[in-house]
């Protein structure tokens, strides 16, 4: 794992230069300004501030940037930006790789089709990542609430109120409420590096190998702890799965090459299993038998669950992953490599990989699959995500195109909503999108 700093759209712009009103000779100066005469407090009343900032579907269609990016202000259009950055992008690497062996195995793909439509933008919540190479720090429990990580704090928003709410403040000391595990202890100014949330659990896990959990309808902490005191002991990934018998299990995975195992009644350390390099993501299969486990390698590898023993190895990508998800079905792994590609592997095979998915310009740094299957999502450390039909064996896919640097995305349970969240010192926003339905048997009534 590397240090990695990201450039800003604002220092971008500002190296292509500005043609704007005489009044204003920095246009993000001017931005900032109107931001903070109309910025709203979390729960404040106010509406005029959000109608500033905020862009609606109906705008959207109506010419606005979705991200309310004032193109118009610019010398140079969105189209040209855009190529630009196409062109200037430098997609990180641990290894060197041939791109010309990469392009033959990637699936042709048909891009433009529109599974969600855009509905709304909101930069009164700003995602933030503590490190570049992960971006697993936004989840939605429904398709009104989603949680994300915003500097020392894990906020709330609501999409149906239009409000957002701190949840849960680690700049000072965390204490759990009541002890509960063998190794709880405080913890403070903890920089979030992964988090999970599922049904009443959130999860977070910071970057000196931090752990914190918390039921979202109880105040406080119930626990928290440091996993590891390693030097390197970055928290990488956090799961809450169900296990093979109906238990709710806490996996970790962190840079000191363990992958360790909690109980979520009491906290318990069940198990830990060690490989031979850092561990940057795991994912379990939906029946709680297998395990993904991939990181600081180009070979990835299936264990079981209970054991941790290696059943199966994944190989085809070049570089190192750090994102991976299971089909619903069981039957399909999906894992996103450095090598700006997403493999799809059929776990009943693993001699080659089903399919290979190329991203635009950048690694492929988290993946998400709908409850109901018929859609994967992959998202690029920046500008990218793309939305893919699975049921049409991964050929049709939407190509969502914005600004910045994108910090998590996730479904709804429900799969109605998708959510972008982009982490931009100006243009940090959370971008939602709504399902399209084909109700054909209305034509009936045209």
């Amino acid at each position: 794992m590397a240090m990695y700093l990201d450039i800003d759209l604002e220092y971008m712009f500002d190296m292509l230069g500005f043609d704007g009103d005489e009044d204003f000779n920095d246009p993000f100066e001017m931005i900032d300004q109107q931001q903070e005469r109309y910025d709203l407090d979390f729960e404040g009343d106010d509406d005029m501030g959000r109608q500033r900032s905020d862009t609606l579907a109906s705008e959207a269609r109506n010419g606005k940037d979705m991200q309310g990016i004032p193109w118009e202000r610019f010398s140079f259009t969105r189209d040209q930006y855009r190529q630009m950055r196409l062109k200037q992008y430098k997609n990180y690497e641990n290894l060197v790789q041939s791109p010309d062996q990469l392009e033959k195995e990637c699936k042709k793909v048909e891009k433009g089709s529109s599974f969600y439509d855009f509905q709304y933008n909101t930069r009164h919540v700003k995602s933030s990542i503590v490190h570049f190479q992960l971006r697993n720090l936004l989840w939605a429990t429904t398709k009104h609430d989603v949680y994300m990580m915003q500097n020392y704090s894990v906020m709330h928003w609501s999409s149906l109120h239009q409000r957002s709410k701190e949840v849960l403040n680690v700049a000072g000391q965390i204490v759990p409420a009541k002890r509960r595990g063998s190794s709880v202890q405080p913890v403070s100014r903890v920089q979030v590096s992964t988090m999970a949330v599922k049904d009443n659990l959130m999860v977070a896990g910071g970057f000196q190998g931090e752990l914190i959990c918390k039921y979202l309808n109880q105040p406080g902490v119930v626990f928290s702890t440091k996993v590891t005191y390693d030097d390197n002991a970055i928290t990488n990934a956090v799961e809450i799965y169900q296990t093979s018998d109906g238990s709710t299990h806490l996996m970790t995975a962190n840079n000191d090459c363990l992958v360790r195992v909690f109980d979520t009644e009491n906290f318990t350390l069940l198990s830990q299993f060690p490989f031979s390099w850092s561990v940057n993501t795991t994912s379990v299969s939906p029946n709680g038998k297998l395990l993904a486990v991939l990181g600081d390698d180009t070979d990835g590898l299936i264990a079981d669950t209970k054991s941790g023993k290696v059943i199966g190895n994944l190989k085809g990508h070049f570089d190192y992953s750090f994102a991976s998800a299971w089909h619903p079905d069981g039957h399909i792994l999906a894992t996103g490599n450095q090598d700006t590609t997403c493999r799809l592997w059929d776990v009943r095979n693993l001699s080659e990989s089903l399919a290979v998915l190329k991203g635009r310009m950048g690694a492929i740094r988290g993946i998400k699959f709908s409850a109901d299957g018929q859609f994967m999502a992959m998202a690029e450390p920046a500008d990218f995500v793309h939305i893919y039909d699975a049921r049409a064996d991964y050929c049709k896919a939407q190509e969502i195109d914005l600004f910045g640097e994108i910090a998590g995305m996730s479904f709804s349970p429900d799969t109605e909503a998708f959510f972008v969240g982009i982490s931009d010192r100006t243009y940090g926003s959370l971008l939602e999108f709504g399902r399209r339905h084909h109700y054909q048997y209305m034509d009936c009534f045209l």
